[in-house]
């Protein structure tokens, strides 16, 4: 048969790396219990490295009935299904990667010409029997099949966005490819399921989408498919335990993701890693960043400094840890149309450079990694006075472990000074310049903002993790034009590291005060031992 009614893709099979991906395959192949039998045509975009190809190709080896693929899904949960046996290899399946029809083409024209040939040839060769009326018309090709065969089309196309990526500003393209999609897909009898997967969510035209018969799953929108955009933390531990990795620093790599499904009245949350980084740690043994082996920052920056007000603010809040408030709505599921910094945010969502709390609509840098990627980014632009406080971060978090309080005042100070588009006007300010400040502190540290102790909330805590407890943890208690003696006192009286109940080793209690008057940081330091 031709290379695209065949999915040709079985030899996933035998690697090591792709092996972890089937160990998931429930996460793909259960598309067909959840949704199937529902809904005709499905859109599913997610970033680049959350394993679209792999999901098609599994789709591909399910549902094509050229192939015995019994064998590979057998031990996995869709086989309990009820309408598992229903679907195995029980249809003809046409497997597209727009990318590669983009690449040996100029124009849109000659890429839809291509694909429509392509098609066409591939189905007279497939079916000799069938008399075709109109040979030189893809729609009426696959409709004289279908009356041949009587077995619908299972349709898969891989990076469906890629011209919007590729053709930004031509309006014109987009149009034309948009409307050869509906064109073949919309409405046929032929179409059993059609499954696109990309980065972008359906483009709009004023208010109205040409591809409006597809269901749509996002990252800002996931609905029932949410645990099925990468990997679950549950996942992810079963793996750390087979592959003998610390789970926790593979949560602060990777973790950060957060989706989430509604089950009835009731919000159902994932943490969702990025398998792509997953899979190479795991097989690697090194946590690093494995983002620029599909992306570069080069990406990421021409995003960022894009001149709309408040974009950089909310940047530098995020690096710190902080969640910005966004609205997703204005969207125009492009990569040029962009009315505000929400809508550039909006885009960093879809591309898997910032994480989107659905329930308050706000947006945080997921993880280490991603975290990585702006710094990298920024590093190679004008932004000097952040680059100077993360390079400065090493050195305050080593006078810190030397308690030396001067120093940890003063550094904080120029961290304040260097970062002053940051309103500096209460606790909440500080916090967010005293993260910031000690940005390298992640390297060893899991830390929590306002962790619960029983006795109200210790503002910043710094915890060790496994392979780091050669490192002290940290209780930091922030005053706003207050005492700092006073600091220490709350973190005492109100038995603040008790809340470390699993920690025993090194512990540094910390009090930092900003006094408006002065226009200082003040810093005291105390040591314990928690057994």
């Amino acid at each position: 048969m031709g290379s695209y009614l065949n999915p040709g893709n079985l030899s996933f099979r035998g690697s090591l790396r792709s092996k972890i991906y089937v160990d998931k395959s429930e996460l793909i192949c259960r598309t067909n219990e959840v949704l199937f039998t529902e809904q005709k045509y499905i859109c599913v975009s997610r970033p680049r490295r959350f394993g679209k190809s792999m999901a098609a190709n599994m789709l591909s080896a399910y549902y094509d009935r050229n192939e015995n693929t019994e064998e590979l899904f057998h031990n996995l949960a869709i086989s309990k299904d009820k309408t598992y046996k229903e679907n195995l290899n029980q249809y003809d399946v046409i497997k597209l990667n727009m990318q590669e029809f983009l690449s040996m083409s100029g124009t849109i024209e000659e890429m839809l010409g291509m694909i429509r040939n392509y098609l066409i040839s591939d189905f007279q060769e497939t079916f000799p029997g069938v008399r075709f009326r109109d040979k030189q018309n893809l729609i009426q090709v696959m409709k004289d099949v279908f009356s041949y065969t009587k077995c619908p089309f299972i349709i898969l196309i891989d990076e469906w966005d890629c011209l919007f990526r590729e053709y930004k500003q031509n309006k014109e393209a987009q149009k034309k490819y948009l409307d050869f999609l509906r064109a073949w897909l919309k409405d046929k009898d032929y179409v059993a399921l059609a499954y696109m997967t990309g980065i972008l969510p359906i483009k709009k035209y004023g208010s109205h989408s040409a591809l409006n018969m597809f269901t749509e799953y996002s990252m800002t929108n996931p609905r029932e498919m949410a645990e099925y955009f990468g990997f679950t933390e549950a996942e992810v531990k079963k793996l750390c335990q087979k592959y003998n990795q610390n789970f926790e620093e593979t949560q602060a790599w990777y973790d950060g993701y957060e989706l989430v499904a509604v089950n009835g009245q009731n919000k159902v949350y994932y943490s969702i890693y990025s398998p792509k980084s997953v899979v190479d740690a795991m097989l690697s043994g090194v946590f690093d960043n494995y983002w620029n082996q599909t992306e570069t920052y080069e990406a990421l920056k021409a995003y960022i400094r894009l001149n709309f007000d408040g974009l950089k603010d909310a940047i530098i809040q995020m690096l710190a840890g902080e969640r910005i408030q966004i609205n997703t709505g204005t969207f125009s599921n492009d990569m040029t149309s962009f009315q505000g910094k929400d809508d550039v945010l909006t885009l960093l969502i879809h591309l898997g450079y910032l994480s989107y709390h659905w329930p308050d609509k706000t947006v945080t840098i997921p993880n280490k990694e991603v975290s990585q990627e702006y710094i990298n980014a920024i590093s190679t632009m004008d932004w000097t006075e952040v680059t100077a406080s993360v390079e400065a971060s090493r050195q305050l978090l080593e006078n810190l472990w030397n308690m030396n309080e001067d120093a940890v005042a003063e550094g904080i100070d120029k961290a304040h000074r260097e970062i002053s588009i940051l309103q500096y006007n209460n606790e909440n300010a500080l916090s967010c310049t005293i993260n910031l400040a000690f940005y390298f502190a992640r390297e060893y540290y899991t830390i929590i903002r306002e962790l619960p102790t029983g006795k109200g909330f210790a503002d910043v805590c710094f915890i060790p993790r496994k392979l780091h407890l050669d490192k002290p943890a940290i209780v930091m208690e922030l005053k706003w034009d207050k005492n700092v003696s006073g600091a220490i006192s709350q973190i005492k009286e109100k038995h603040y590291v008790d809340a470390l109940k699993e920690y025993h080793g090194n512990l540094l209690l910390v009090g930092i005060t900003y006094e408006k008057s002065e226009k200082k940081h003040h810093c005291v330091i105390e040591k314990l031992c928690k057994d």
